[in-house]
């Protein structure tokens, strides 16, 4: 590992202002990711962010239709909450199988998001259930978020605050982990919302993805005994775990299982 300045941050304000002062700043979070990088030298900040002390962050709101999930509340904490159990049973499911008991307890939501892992099962949450992230700046829908590989909307030095949730109709996530990591081989978040069926997938390409094919398909509703299209597998990810074929099959699985979870 690199020497860094490390910068514990007050206030979302401290954290910008120290991360503008920075010849080469990152934010830390949970630090799953960034942590293991800076240790292999594949990255190497001169000032390391520490968001720990922003309480303000960790929060769970629900007003009216929507929850509001602050960035550095934890996947632990979502996922037993009995406000996301209410209103988005879905989602406290899908924190409930994020990792292990210490990526639970120590990732967050905003840390996430912001890295965009494409084996993540977040970025299926938001998409799925067309999320609403709010940072520092502005407020992005999720659609618009994510961006490829490991990047996304934000530009440098802005930072997440929260993430919007509408309620959905209904909404259910079913997954095919890894077994070491638990990170989604495939993961699918299916939802009925305002807009119509969203069926959103995770873990099968280089980033989260809509099977807009699926979600024509399933323009009456969700239903686990329809008969879905199948995906193509050009462009999926292909690795030791699973080949591209195999991910596009698991696509059609977990999205009929996630419906089963909805119904």
């Amino acid at each position: 590992m690199h020497a860094f300045n490390y910068r514990r941050a007050t206030s979302v304000e401290d954290a910008v202002a120290a991360f503008n002062c920075a010849d080469d700043g990152a934010y830390l979070s949970g630090g799953h990711t960034l942590l293991p990088t800076m240790k292999q030298r594949l990255a190497a900040p001169s000032d390391l962010i520490d968001l720990a002390g922003l309480t303000e962050l960790v929060r769970i709101g629900v007003d009216g239709d929507a929850v509001e999930i602050g960035a550095l509340t934890t996947h632990a904490t979502v996922a037993a909450s009995a406000e996301v159990r209410g209103a988005i049973p879905a989602l406290a499911a899908l924190a409930g199988k994020i990792g292990d008991p210490q990526v639970r307890n120590k990732g967050t939501i905003g840390g996430s998001i912001a890295n965009n892992d494409p084996a993540a099962d977040y970025p299926a949450a938001l998409v799925g259930l067309a999320a609403t992230v709010v940072t520092d700046r502005r407020t992005i829908a999720a659609d618009d978020f994510f961006t490829g590989l490991f990047e996304t909307a934000l530009e440098e030095g802005e930072l997440v605050t929260a993430v919007r949730f509408p309620r959905p109709g209904k909404a259910g996530y079913a997954k095919f982990p890894n077994p070491a990591s638990r990170y989604a081989i495939v993961g699918v978040m299916a939802a009925e919302t305002a807009t119509g069926v969203r069926i959103a997938v995770t873990g099968a390409g280089p980033c989260v993805f809509r099977a807009s094919a699926m979600e024509a398909a399933l323009s009456g509703g969700l239903d686990p005994d329809a008969t879905l299209p199948a995906l193509s597998d050009e462009g999926l990810n292909s690795d030791i775990h699973a080949s591209a074929e195999y991910r596009a099959h698991l696509v059609g699985v977990m999205a009929q299982r996630a419906m089963a979870a909805a119904l």
